[in-house]
């Protein structure tokens, strides 16, 4: 073999070796993010009991209609716990990580809206498993 195919080779193996390295570095990164948010939920629930909240339910299912073009549609979602203190009911969301337990981040506010109108609750709360604190959510438009 020539230089320029052994060179040409020896690059082609080296981009594979980077793209199979990337591609365990995202696979690993998803596992360990998914152990840390089923950990989370673990040390949620343990929180929601510590504070008051009856577990009602974990994972919890819900169904609503969306109309699209005067078509209806059954939009369906889960939630990590339905909860229950001094009468009212709440879905209790769990998040982890830096962004995602902050009610700036806008996939997290509107999930938690969603859930508020999905389940008919009388509210929802945002557990920071990393935190240790359960926020209650309140959208007051919705109670008019």
């Amino acid at each position: 073999m020539d230089t320029a195919t052994l060179l040409a080779l020896g690059f082609a193996l080296v981009v594979l070796l980077v793209v199979l390295v990337r591609a365990w570095a995202r696979r690993h990164a998803l596992r360990v993010r998914s152990m840390r948010a089923v950990e989370g939920e673990r040390e949620a629930a343990a929180m929601l009991r510590a504070c008051g909240f009856d577990i009602l339910g974990a994972q919890v299912e819900a169904e609503y209609p969306v109309e699209i073009d005067g078509e209806r549609a059954i939009m369906g979602l889960r939630a990590d716990y339905l909860v229950a203190k001094d009468g009212a009911t709440f879905i209790a969301e769990v998040k982890t990580g830096a962004r995602a337990p902050r009610i700036e981040t806008a996939a997290t506010r509107r999930q938690l809206l969603e859930y508020e109108v999905a389940f008919a609750v009388d509210g929802v709360l945002l557990v920071d498993a990393d935190a240790g604190r359960i926020h209650t959510i309140a959208f007051p438009t919705l109670k008019r």
